[in-house]
């Protein structure tokens, strides 16, 4: 079954915007898991992820967003999400997982204060 996911990076100096849009599931977090590694070693000192355009997700995707947050905040940077909507947020609410992120309504946020 193919998904509808798909993955949009944006490099910068200063950070790692990774906006996702579509289904966050089994079948599509190995994309997601890729491009956040290769964002965990850029040397950029913060790592966005963009959830605003997300339609789903499961506890696959949740349990990537955990383990991103984990490895970059150990390597010293910073690691923040943009608001997905109510049903992601439901999800990372219901979890406990929003209490553990940095969570913001948009990357200006972080980007205009740093």
């Amino acid at each position: 079954m193919q998904s509808n996911f798909s993955v949009e990076v944006h490099d910068g100096e200063r950070a790692v915007l990774i906006g996702v849009s579509g289904e966050l599931d089994l079948a599509s977090s190995p994309e997601l898991e890729r491009e956040l590694e290769l964002g965990a070693t850029s040397d950029a000192e913060l790592l966005i992820i963009d959830l605003r355009k997300l339609e789903f997700m499961d506890s696959t995707g949740l349990s990537v967003l955990v383990r991103a947050h984990q490895k970059v905040t150990q390597g010293g940077k910073r690691f923040a999400v943009v608001k997905g909507p109510q049903q992601v947020q439901r999800l990372l609410s219901l979890t406990g997982v929003a209490e553990k992120l940095t969570v913001v309504d948009s990357p200006e946020e972080l980007l205009a204060g740093s």
